[in-house]
């Protein structure tokens, strides 16, 4: 396994040595087929500058989750076009899940997510693909590749069991793929809490998570490519994301879409603090 000098929380230790962490984490920083904002590919840099400096003990799990080990290996960097990368993603992929370990990913942008889905899938035909997001993202194409952002899950929703939440953009083409069953449209759910327990009833016990950031609301997340207004906040989000680590075995997740903003720090501190709670929820029973 690859290795980089890079330390999640910068507290070195044994813990992150890949034999003993039971956590990887890769970078994927390809920004090839955002249309709007770009930047996503110096998302990482900044998610890792936050949990340096991001308080280690979670209050609500009694936990410091960091010492259960998050190895980073080495960055995908293809970027010769949208295919070569989806293909470097999704045989990555498959090479990890050889491995006993918790697997993460954080972008770039949300096209990174097309081959490691297709890879859990194939691994797991039984899992569940929640998608917590702002838009769809169920075409078949756009801009003339199947791997491009606007594409993430079109073939999830082929080939898995989708659950789409947050969602509150989405273009007229793809109503005739949306499963209206399934996605839990943001003004639907505003103020709402019944939501959460009827999308958990129409999942399979198995579960990844793919997470784009601009599924939170703008005033707490500006730092998207495609910031848009009525998104989720933090606090309801957690409580989702508790309940189905809590009752289903999520085998792992990806956050995209981070753009940092210059001189605004707070959007890559939530990034930091929402993957820690992630890990925190997954390992509560350790």
């Amino acid at each position: 396994m690859t290795k980089t000098d890079q330390v999640f929380t910068g507290i070195k230790g044994k813990h992150n040595e890949f034999e003993q962490a039971r956590v990887l984490l890769q970078s994927i920083p390809y920004d090839g087929t955002s249309t709007w904002g770009k930047g996503a590919d110096r998302g990482f840099e900044a998610f890792l500058e936050a949990a340096e400096n991001m308080e280690i003990y979670d209050i609500e799990t009694d936990s410091e989750v960091y010492k259960e080990g998050v190895h980073i290996i080495d960055p995908i960097l293809e970027d010769a076009s949208p295919e070569a990368m989806f293909e470097a993603v999704y045989k990555n992929t498959q090479e990890l899940l050889k491995t006993d370990k918790f697997l993460t990913f954080f972008g770039g942008e949300h096209s990174i997510s097309i081959g490691i889905i297709k890879a859990f899938y194939e691994a797991h035909p039984d899992i569940t693909i929640l998608q917590l997001d702002a838009h769809t993202d169920l075409r078949p194409e756009y801009h003339g590749s199947p791997y491009n952002h606007a594409c993430a899950v079109y073939d999830a929703s082929l080939n898995a069991n989708l659950i789409q939440v947050g969602i509150r953009s989405m273009d007229s083409e793809e109503l005739k793929y949306l499963d209206r069953n399934k996605c839990y449209f943001a003004e639907d759910i505003f103020g709402q809490t019944d939501w959460m327990d009827d999308s958990l009833t129409k999942m399979t016990d198995k579960v990844y998570i793919t997470l784009d950031l601009d599924v939170f609301d703008p005033s707490i997340m500006p730092a998207t490519g495609t910031p848009e207004p009525g998104g989720m906040n933090w606090n309801i989000m957690i409580q989702y994301l508790k309940k189905v680590f809590q009752q289903k075995h999520v085998l792992g997740f990806d956050i995209v879409e981070l753009a940092p903003i210059e001189g605004l720090t707070a959007p890559q501190f939530l990034a930091a603090k929402l993957y820690y709670k992630m890990l925190s929820y997954k390992f509560a029973n350790s």
